[in-house]
């Protein structure tokens, strides 16, 4: 059974910084996408961040390039995400992803772990 647990949210002031990690267990995902997503309040689900599986290509939802980095390590199936100048509207419950292997579909979600950035 694939498990996807998140660590390392909090609340933190603007301006401020955090880092997200995620455990994958269950299988590898050395052949498919790991990322990032998350949910604000009264939105739906958006892209955050991307490590995709082949040649350490990254992909990054627009208005957090430049403040957030994503990397992997795929020998220990986990993925961080370091986030920078973090702004109120970085708000939101933050879920690790994975996809099916060789980029396919973001298949797999873990629980989620609150990001709170006070102005």
């Amino acid at each position: 059974q694939v498990q996807l647990v998140e660590s390392g949210g909090g609340l933190v002031q603007a301006g401020g910084s955090l880092r997200l990690s995620c455990a994958a267990t269950g299988r590898t995902f050395s052949t498919a996408d790991m990322g990032w997503f998350r949910q604000s309040p009264g939105k739906q689900r958006e892209f955050v961040a991307a490590a995709r599986w082949r040649g350490g290509a990254t992909d990054y939802l627009d208005s957090v390039k430049g403040r957030f980095t994503i990397s992997r390590d795929s020998a220990k199936n986990t993925v961080n995400l370091q986030m920078n100048s973090l702004k109120p509207e970085d708000t939101g419950v933050y879920y690790c992803a994975a996809g099916s292997p060789y980029g396919g579909a973001w298949t797999y979600f873990g629980q989620g772990t609150q990001v709170t950035v006070s102005s």
